[in-house]
């Protein structure tokens, strides 16, 4: 089991900045890809990146390319997910999970999930 804790939302305003962290714990994750994800609502959730721990590579979605990063710190089984020029479109609850696959972008290969943490951008 792999428990997944969000945190780092909040409200925002069009253009800022926000990081959110996801503190995993319960097992050593260099067998997991940490993906996160995003659920506005009345829409499905959404892939916005992943980064594949063991060897640090990440990759996001074209919508928040070049304004969200993604990066991990092994010392405190933690990934971030550092939001800039943020956008009213980007308002969501954003989810971290774990998968055991290197490369989905498929919220069903992710096994387990985190609860969830608020952010709206405002206009």
């Amino acid at each position: 089991q792999v428990q997944l804790v969000e945190s780092g939302g909040g409200l925002v305003q069009a253009g800022g900045s926000l990081r959110l962290s996801c503190a995993a714990s319960g097992r050593t994750l260099t067998s997991y890809t940490m993906g996160w994800f995003r659920q506005a609502p009345g829409k499905e959730r959404e892939f916005v990146g992943r980064v594949i721990w063991s060897i640090g590579r990440t990759f996001v979605a074209d919508s928040v390319k070049g304004r969200f990063t993604i990066f991990r710190e092994s010392a405190t089984n933690t990934v971030y997910l550092q939001m800039n020029s943020l956008k009213p479109e980007d308002t969501a609850v954003y989810y971290c999970a774990a998968s055991r696959l290197s490369q989905s972008v498929d919220r069903n290969d992710y096994v387990y999930w985190g609860q969830g943490t608020q952010v709206t951008v405002s206009s």
